[in-house]
């Protein structure tokens, strides 16, 4: 490719074997590299020029001490690049919404693939939370209770079983004569303040009392 009429050019590889200096420098190759990951002068945060050769196909563990080095070379290195990498085989117009990545301080990586980090996973510290929900498994163990679980009583630990209203009439109608039967049924729904209107009107229709819910599991008042 011969420069453009009028600009001088006097930098460069071209020029500089044009004008007399014809050696030109290429990169060597590190050969057949399809069987590893060739990384050289890595210089990333605590990394000092180093120099490794990883197998492909294998499970690799980078073990040290902590400052070390183990994340700046498999994440702000050899990932970084492959992410550039990818980045840059996307058309420009993908490229405008994923920003400019810059390319990690290293010399040369070669027999790179296409690389996905599962980076560690930090949780807020919430006073609240629980081991359930930390590992999010929580979810996961309410479902043994819904499907398997059966519910009981809290007072007097009989199974709650699904009943119709007229199982539950025969129910009530075997227990005999003068047996006092409690049936609470939801009278104030989604309402704040004073009641007395209310409780003004179950005491004209007969009724006595009226369950609570100040309690866990309510209390029995007399009608105000």
């Amino acid at each position: 490719m011969r420069p453009r009429r009028g600009r001088g050019v006097t930098e460069g590889g071209t020029s500089r074997y044009r004008f007399g200096n014809r050696t030109l420098y290429r990169v060597v190759g590190f050969g057949h590299v399809k069987d590893r990951l060739v990384v050289k002068g890595a210089r990333r945060h605590n990394l000092r020029d180093i120099s490794v050769e990883l197998p492909r196909n294998a499970l690799i563990v980078f073990t040290g001490v902590s400052g070390s080095g183990k994340s700046s070379l498999a994440f702000d290195t050899i990932f970084a690049e492959g992410r550039r990498r990818y980045v840059e085989s996307l058309s420009v117009y993908a490229r405008r919404f994923l920003g400019q990545l810059d390319k990690p301080d290293v010399d040369v990586i070669e027999g790179l693939s296409p690389a996905i980090a599962i980076d560690q996973k930090t949780t807020g510290r919430n006073p609240r939370s629980t081991v359930g929900a930390l590992t999010e498994v929580y979810d996961h163990l309410r479902l043994p209770y819904v499907r398997v679980g059966r519910p009981h009583c809290p007072e007097c630990g009989e199974p709650v079983e699904r009943q119709t209203p007229l199982q539950i009439v025969d129910r009530l109608l075997a227990q005999g004569d003068g047996v006092r039967v409690r049936v609470p049924a939801p009278v104030v729904r989604d309402r704040k303040g004073e009641h007395a209107d209310v409780f003004q009107q179950l005491r004209a229709d007969g009724f006595s009392h009226v369950l609570r819910r100040r309690h866990p599991q309510g209390r029995e008042e007399p009608l105000p």
